[in-house]
């Protein structure tokens, strides 16, 4: 019988996920349970409320971090128990694309090829790591983000305070996000292949701020 290959997931690994295995092993390791019998404790005694669980949780002796993901479990709230591992988030991370990508906005994933290649150009220490609704691009934090509208996507980019950031353009936009003290602090539109020129700088320049950051 024939072996199938398996084609190599064309996305990397997600940070949170290494996150989520440390948690998960602290976990057995401090309370003496694992997780799937803190979840069945939990759906036995603990208030089926995420807020109450997690609460009840924190009672029972376990980290706010820990709380929080047997919580999710326990209540079925919005998390991926396939995140819990290397193996399940690379296999999830394809249909994260497709799916951002479906319908209406099939046509602009040729334009997020593009723009994932020209991130990766950037060093080999760049990472693409799909979400549902982005694509994050990582090297030590996120640099950039793509999101997909009906018509075109935008780049978000890590450029720190608007007050240093030059656009002769016009076409880079403040998001809001250095007085929230969020990384994304800017985005610029793109809806041609052409606009990529244009987004290259802006790419590197914050991909470069990462290294210092």
């Amino acid at each position: 019988m024939a072996v199938q290959s398996q084609v190599p997931c064309p996305y990397d690994l997600h940070p949170s996920v290494a996150h989520i295995q440390a948690i998960l092993a602290n976990l057995e390791r401090s309370s003496g349970r694992g997780l799937a019998a803190w979840v069945a404790l939990a759906r036995k005694e603990a208030p089926a409320d995420l807020k109450g669980c997690a609460a009840w949780l924190r009672a029972q002796g376990l980290g706010g971090n820990q709380a929080s993901l047997v919580a999710q479990r326990a209540c079925a709230a919005h998390g991926h128990p396939f995140d819990d591992t290397p193996e399940g988030y690379l296999a999830a991370a394809p249909g994260y694309v497709d799916a951002q990508y479906a319908g209406r906005k099939a046509a602009l994933r040729p334009l997020f090829e593009a723009v994932s290649a020209l991130a990766r150009s950037l060093g080999p220490d760049v990472k693409v790591c799909p979400c549902e609704t982005i694509v994050p691009f990582y090297r030590h934090h996120v640099f950039a983000e793509v999101k997909p509208f009906a018509s075109r996507l935008d780049l978000g980019l890590a450029l720190g305070d608007p007050a240093t950031v030059e656009d002769t353009s016009g076409r880079l936009k403040d998001t809001g996000g250095f007085r929230k003290k969020d990384r994304i602090t800017h985005k610029l539109e793109i809806t041609m292949e052409g606009d990529l020129e244009e987004a290259l700088p802006w790419l590197r320049r914050a991909y470069e701020r990462d290294a210092k950051a």
